[in-house]
C-alpha cells in the first residue's frame, strides 16, 4: 500500500470519527433537552448521511423538538435511517404506516418495519407485534404463543407494559402453550428472523 492510500484512510477514519463526535455531543443535548443545540450538532451529519443523526433528526421532527412538529420531514429522515438498518427509525416508520401518519394507511408495511426492528431485539415493536398475534390485526393471524414469546422478549428489553399483556395472555393458554412460548423465547437470538406461527398457538 503507497502512502497516498495510507493518508487517505488516516483522514476517512479521521472524519468519521469527527462525525461520530458530532453525533454524541448532538445526542447528549437531545438528551438534556437542549433541542436547538442538539439540532445545529444533527442537522449537518443527517445531510451527509450519518444514519443515527438521520433517525434522531426524524424522531425529533415527529416529536416537534427543536423544530416545528412536521411528519413529512419525520417520515423523509427515518425512512433513510430505517432502510439502513436503524431499529429505532424503523420502528417509528411501522408506527407511521399504521397509523397513516404522513403516509397513506398500509398495515402491511407497518407489520414488515415493524418485524425488521423486533429482529433487531427493540422492545417496543416486539411489544406492537405482540400486540398484533394477540388480537389478530394488520392481516396478522392469532397466535397467542406468539405474542407471549414477543412480550417475553419485551419484557426482557424493558418495556414496561410487555408483563402485563404476558400475564393476561398466559391465563388464556395451556401449559404446553406457555412451555412453547418460554422455548421460543429462549432459542431466539438477535439478529434472527423471529418465528411467525407456533405449533400450539393458532387459533
Amino acid at each position: 500500500m503507497g502512502l497516498k492510500h495510507i493518508l487517505f484512510a488516516v483522514a476517512v477514519t479521521a472524519l468519521q470519527a469527527s462525525a461520530q463526535a458530532g453525533f454524541v455531543e448532538g445526542a447528549n443535548a437531545y438528551n438534556t433537552r437542549n433541542y436547538a443545540l442538539a439540532l445545529k450538532e444533527i442537522t449537518p451529519l443527517a445531510k451527509a448521511a450519518n444514519h443515527d443523526a438521520e433517525q434522531l433528526l426524524g424522531l425529533m421532527y415527529y416529536m416537534g423538538r427543536g423544530v416545528a412538529r412536521d411528519y413529512k420531514q419525520a417520515f423523509s429522515w427515518s425512512q433513510k435511517a430505517a432502510t439502513a438498518g436503524k431499529a429505532d427509525a424503523q420502528y417509528l416508520i411501522g408506527a407511521m404506516y399504521y397509523t397513516g401518519n404522513a403516509v397513506p394507511l398500509d398495515q402491511r408495511q407497518a407489520v414488515w418495519w415493524f418485524h425488521k426492528a423486533a429482529e433487531q431485539g427493540h422492545a417496543d415493536a416486539q411489544h406492537a407485534l405482540g400486540l398484533m398475534y394477540r388480537y389478530h390485526v394488520a392481516g396478522v393471524p392469532q397466535d397467542l404463543v406468539i405474542a407471549y414469546m414477543l412480550w417475553n422478549l419485551s419484557a426482557a428489553g424493558g418495556n414496561a407494559g410487555a408483563p402485563a399483556q404476558r400475564a393476561s395472555v398466559a391465563r388464556q393458554m395451556t401449559e404446553e402453550q406457555i412451555a412453547e412460548a418460554q422455548m421460543l423465547s429462549r432459542t431466539w437470538k438477535v439478529g434472527t428472523a423471529l418465528p411467525t406461527e407456533s405449533k400450539t398457538g393458532r387459533e
